[in-house]
């Protein structure tokens, strides 16, 4: 499943489909804003065309792989901080947001929609904001283990789980959670800690939707993966069930993040943009939307459907993410160095 199909002639044919295809986009995308999106597509894309119908401004979106999902476009607009080739960052998360903030690559804007979002999920100077969020969840498979307050939790904390999957976690909210543990346990106890993982089985699988597939169809009893992964299999009629994820007492609520991009010649429709997608209208609609994402800014309640109500109380309930961003950090150069071994 991890070794790369990509040989001799391939690897150039590869290559030469890239170059094309961001030939074609750049070409047009001379009078577009230019969105780098790391959330699914699949529920990014309605957003975005809606707000090109409201607004009459060309949005072109580049979006990112399940398997590489937010890493890959931050390393790239690290690397692009000279020539920034974005406008807008929509990130699925804020650490790596908050990377790039510190690197220098995000300009701060203070609109409308900065003004409705909590402190606690936005940067003070305006960088990057917050809407949206995500839980991280144990999704268990109904048919296979009892589904109670305890959860997955007693089997996790011993015994074999060569029928637990999480997903990679090099990349997206599976390093925003594993950076929470390196803070929590310290380097070289959660070093150990995933060694053990590992040694009891743990399978460790390209994505979150992929943990999600392995449980509802009955290959792993139990995983890790995220609200919008658990409603896609609820959705397909799947046999799941999903509690928080919780650590010391709290939960674990990953907002999205959206950001305007240092050198930007299009702040006016970078603005606009960022102030729509901070808006009550897109955070009802995302709830509303297959992924079921909880509003962090104030919303009429009455309009959020009934599955997104308690999702709203554990996300309350949640740690702040933002104090791992040092850990974020730590914890990917021991991720990447031990992925080079």
């Amino acid at each position: 499943m991890f070794n790369s199909i990509l040989r001799g002639t391939s690897v150039a044919l590869v290559l030469i489909v890239f170059v094309a295809a961001w030939v074609s986009v750049s070409r047009r995308s001379e009078d577009a804003l230019i969105v780098y999106c790391a959330h699914d597509l699949i529920f990014a894309e309605q957003v975005l065309k809606d707000f090109e119908a409201e607004t009459g401004i060309k949005v072109v979106v580049v979006g990112d792989t399940e398997a590489t999902k937010s890493l890959g476009l931050v390393q790239r607009l690290l690397r692009e901080k000279n020539n920034p080739k974005c406008d807008v960052f929509w990130n699925n998360q804020v650490l790596g947001t908050m990377q790039l903030a510190d690197a220098g690559v995000l300009q701060s804007y203070k609109g409308s929609g900065f003004e409705r979002i909590p402190d606690r999920f936005k940067d003070a100077n305006g960088r990057w904001t917050g809407f949206a969020g995500r839980l991280r969840v144990w999704i268990i498979n109904t048919e296979l283990m009892p589904v109670d307050e305890a959860g997955a939790a007693p089997h996790f904390e011993s015994g074999d789980l060569s029928r637990m999957a999480i997903a990679n976690p090099m990349y997206g909210t599976t390093l925003s959670h594993f950076s929470l543990l390196w803070n929590e346990l310290g380097d070289e106890e959660m070093k150990e800690w995933y060694e053990d993982l590992k040694h009891r089985g743990c399978k460790i699988v390209p994505g979150n939707a992929t943990v999600k597939n392995l449980v509802a169809k009955g290959v792993c009893d139990f995983g890790w993966t995220d609200t919008d992964d658990f409603f896609v299999g609820l959705d397909e009629g799947q046999p799941v069930a999903m509690l928080p994820i919780r650590h010391e007492g709290k939960t674990i609520c990953l907002p999205n993040s959206v950001a305007m991009i240092q050198g930007t010649r299009r702040q006016g429709d970078a603005a606009r943009l960022i102030d729509y997608l901070l808006s009550e209208k897109v955070e009802l609609d995302l709830a509303r939307s297959a992924s079921r994402q909880v509003p962090l800014g104030p919303v009429d309640e009455k309009l959020l459907p009934e599955e997104v109500k308690p999702l709203a109380i554990w996300a309350n309930e949640s740690v702040d993410v933002t104090q791992f961003a040092k850990a974020r950090v730590e914890c990917l150069h021991w991720l990447q160095a031990e992925a080079l071994e």
